[in-house]
């Protein structure tokens, strides 16, 4: 359906999104601003370069490090079992950091762009550049097969060999919370316990010198979330861009055929229902894989994480943890409050909002969201109404219209 309607061609360069050209606005960009006009600045260290003030400065705490060793970066001759990529992430920010590297990866979430991918040179400077990559960034994080056609996040599990080579012949899972425990975190190393659940990362131990990093863990809880987050993240990419592209063809053809310039013909609108309807899905965790025994990590990123966010009337928040049986006390993405989901254009964000509110006011009792009890239904509605001011408004809206 998708081939009928959209043009061809590489869906970041199409001319509706225009990604290499078009000037980001995302944290990172933001701050370059403010170096640039001396109103901040990054505070360099001997041993990580500007690690911890890059993380300071983008809000990303220090307790989301992720170790992993497969040598599946473009860092890869750096990256051993000895010497693990640490990665560390909040809602819209990813960075990356070896030990010894001249570069810091970065990886910062645009409302519209979708990932921007920079560098920064690890070497003291008055004036530190953020360098975007537009183009070797892309040659793995632009990916049919694997981000499904735009720029998107890769959080993979390999089985490696002793140096942190990945082994091709037995293949590689993307990982997302619909990845059975059994098949996560190869090429990782994970601290915290999952009780009787078996997974495919490595114990830190002693086989690093965590001296280097900035914590002595890579906590299973932070690795969960993340696996979540970067699967969300890239749906909410996918239904920008396919959405922004198909509005721009009618916009072309309305004004060929002298139709009001926001006219959506209804062949459009079916399909940015079926580009939006997978990103429903897993907001509300549809296919999530159950946990089987609590897990728990070994920093304080799980307390930290759950004590972010808006909460409602009653000090419940989407940034609850279970751990026990499922990811959230209550399965919405709190990715629904990030500026990607605003950013989304109208007719695919109100799609969003209109099969939230059908599951989550028992309207659908579909099998995909057998997993959500009345209560859960129930307290999750209840959350949005009160922390999340554009839905409620649209509700309302739909309501007095009827």
């Amino acid at each position: 359906m998708l081939a009928q309607w959209l043009p061809a061609g590489s869906d970041a360069e199409n001319q509706a999104i225009a990604y290499s050209t078009s000037e980001p606005a995302d944290a990172v960009a933001r701050l370059q601003r403010d170096l640039d006009a001396g109103v901040r600045a990054l505070q360099f260290d001997a041993d990580r370069g500007y690690l911890r003030s890059v993380l300071q400065a983008l809000q990303v705490p220090v307790h989301s490090q992720g170790l992993v060793f497969s040598r599946t970066s473009f860092q890869r001759e750096r990256i051993s079992p000895a010497r693990p990529r640490a990665v560390y992430f909040n809602r819209h920010m990813y960075v990356g950091w070896v030990p010894g590297s001249r570069v810091l990866e970065i990886a910062s979430v645009d409302p519209t762009l979708g990932p921007v991918f920079y560098t920064l040179t690890q070497e003291a400077t008055a004036h530190p550049r953020f360098q975007r990559q537009t183009q070797a960034c892309l040659q793995c994080h632009d990916s049919p097969s694997v981000t499904e056609g735009v720029p998107g996040l890769i959080m993979k599990s390999v089985h490696v060999g002793s140096d942190g080579e990945p082994i091709a012949a037995f293949g590689a899972d993307v990982t997302s919370d619909q990845t059975p425990m059994s098949r996560r975190w190869g090429g990782w190393y994970v601290t915290g316990t999952s009780g009787t659940q078996p997974h495919m990362g490595a114990d830190l131990g002693a086989r690093v010198e965590t001296d280097l990093y900035l914590g002595a863990h890579s906590d299973l809880v932070a690795l969960t979330v993340l696996a979540h987050q970067t699967h969300v993240q890239n749906l909410l990419t996918r239904v920008g861009y396919r959405t922004r592209m198909a509005l721009f063809f009618d916009r072309q053809r309305n004004h060929e055929l002298g139709r009001s310039r926001d006219h959506v013909p209804e062949a459009t609108r079916r399909l940015i229902e079926d580009v939006a309807e997978p990103l429903v899905h897993a907001m509300l965790f549809a296919g999530e894989a159950p946990l089987s025994a609590p897990v728990a990590g070994t920093s304080t990123f799980a307390a930290e994480f759950a004590d972010q966010g808006p909460h409602d009337r009653q000090g419940r928040s989407l940034y609850a943890l279970d751990l026990t049986r499922r990811l959230l006390r209550y399965p919405c993405s709190y990715l629904i409050y990030s500026e990607s989901f605003d950013a989304l254009p109208a007719p695919a964000r109100e799609h969003v909002y209109r099969r939230l509110n059908e599951v989550l006011s028992g309207a659908d009792t579909s099998p995909a969201f057998a997993h959500l009890s009345r209560m859960d239904r129930t307290a999750i509605l209840e959350i949005l109404l009160d922390t999340k001011p554009a839905f409620a408004a649209w509700r309302a809206s739909v309501f007095h219209a009827t």
